[in-house]
């Protein structure tokens, strides 16, 4: 299979894109990402690769999309403008790249004749419904402008399999954490900031009181769910959505825990007030993943954490804890 990876230079784009060129039934990757906040030192490793390819150029732009789809079998399509906050901040660009770069690349896919789009779907589309543990049938009013850009996508995907045939698949993730998230900018995530405060040995900010929970998700998890689903054989897996968690909650004072034991610091965080659009509790139910995909979440919270932070001491080797 030729496989095209938009945003593959990205966080979970490049740990994806590192399986793929070990996988026996994939004969080329080609990365589509314009570097807003992917990187080249992401995917620098996979330059020597002969079946590698790398196109500099956003989804904005179809004809980019075009070209990246050119001989293309089946793409995972990651590219988006995260972070809530920046949705909220900033709406019309998180529209622009999240709802319409995505039209795009489907748009693409079907004038290619493309057989399959895997697509990073968000646990944000649960938006304000009150259940727990969140299952794929139930959803809420989104939060936030991101949150409606990932919804958006979902039903796009469908309409783009009823009309054309394509077959989709949308992952709704769940808080992904691992090597090669960006700790750097105003957007990054929380476990690269917790560890990158753990190094300076600076307080971190805990937004609210730190009860908040997550079904926090190390990347190989995601990147396994990716795998499964692009080369799925099973009919009725395909045209579906799927939670990728681990199924477990986690709060945030109890992960910053976690990653104080792992550190050996008794640095004590300070918190600040809690963030808009934020949703105060997840957990996800990944049984039908489980079963339709054979989907099981292997590395737990801790055993992530573990690997990361271990990542991010080669990163961090001249700070010390």
């Amino acid at each position: 299979m030729r496989i095209l990876v938009t945003g593959g230079a990205g966080f979970i784009g490049s740990n994806l894109v590192e399986k793929l060129l070990q996988d026996d039934r994939v004969t080329f990757v080609r990365v589509l990402d314009n570097l807003t906040t992917g990187s080249l030192g992401s995917i620098k490793d996979f330059f020597a690769d002969p079946r590698f390819e790398f196109i500099e150029g956003d989804i904005r732009d179809y004809k980019i999309c075009k070209k990246a789809c050119d001989g293309i079998d089946m793409i995972s399509h990651q590219a988006a403008l995260g972070s809530v906050p920046r949705s909220i901040k900033d709406p019309l660009t998180t529209n622009a790249v999240n709802i319409t770069g995505t039209l795009n690349i489907f748009t693409a896919a079907k004038e290619k004749n493309i057989k399959r789009i895997v697509f990073a779907a968000s646990s944000s589309t649960y938006g304000d419904h009150p259940g727990l543990p969140k299952t794929e049938d139930k959803i809420g009013q989104p939060l936030s402008p991101y949150a409606v850009t990932k919804y958006v996508n979902e039903l796009y995907a469908k309409v783009y399999a009823d009309l054309y045939g394509i077959e989709m698949i949308g992952l709704r993730y769940f808080n992904i954490f691992g090597p090669k998230q960006n700790p750097q900018g105003p957007y990054a995530a929380v476990i690269p900031l917790f560890i990158k405060a753990l190094f300076e040995n600076k307080p971190p900010t805990i937004n609210g009181n730190g009860n908040h929970s997550r079904d926090f998700t190390f990347v190989d998890n995601a990147v396994q769910a990716n795998i499964l689903s692009l080369f799925t054989e099973k009919k009725n897996a395909v045209n579906q959505v799927y939670n990728i968690a681990c199924g477990r909650q986690t709060s945030l004072l109890q992960l910053y825990a976690y990653l104080k034991k792992i550190a050996g610091s008794d640095l004590q965080p300070i918190h600040g007030p809690e963030r808009k659009g934020d949703v105060k509790d997840s957990l996800a139910d990944i049984s039908k993943a489980k079963k339709m995909l054979g989907y099981n979440a292997e590395v737990s919270v801790e055993k992530g954490l573990k690997k990361t932070f271990e990542w991010y001491k080669g990163k961090f080797k001249s700070l010390k804890v």
